[in-house]
């Protein structure tokens, strides 16, 4: 519908229709609950920062830790990964043993790994 200024009628509803504001955090709980999201999501970003255990980063930050500290799963990651360097995620050897290894017997965990360690992060300086 058209009225006599030669504009619709929708177009006069939406240029009259009164403004809504909207405060937010404008209570101490709502600051409480964005500070605690907040640091939720700071602390999921410094988590996926850490070196996964089994890579070189991770043997070496193991080797330099007390073997007091160490616990009983991180001490078999260590013996199946760090004593021997072919072992060790991401470690040359590694990369070259699995590169020679034919790509259909991969795991999804070894594509992923080879692909992190020995494309990625070769590639990146």
């Amino acid at each position: 519908m058209i009225n006599n200024f030669g504009h619709s009628l929708l177009t006069k509803l939406v240029i009259y229709r009164p403004k809504q504001e909207y405060y937010i955090m404008h209570t101490p709980q709502h600051r409480r609950i964005a500070s605690t999201l907040a640091l939720i999501a700071s602390a999921a970003l410094v988590s996926g920062c850490a070196d996964k255990p089994g890579s070189e980063g991770w043997c070496n930050d193991m080797s330099a830790k007390s073997k007091s500290e160490w616990t009983g799963d991180e001490a078999k990651t260590y013996a199946t990964h760090c004593v021997l360097e072919s072992t060790t995620i991401g470690s040359e050897t590694w990369c070259n043993n699995l590169s020679e290894t034919p790509k259909g017997e991969w795991t999804t965990q070894e594509v992923a790994d080879y692909a992190k360690y020995c494309v990625v992060d070769k590639a990146t300086p």
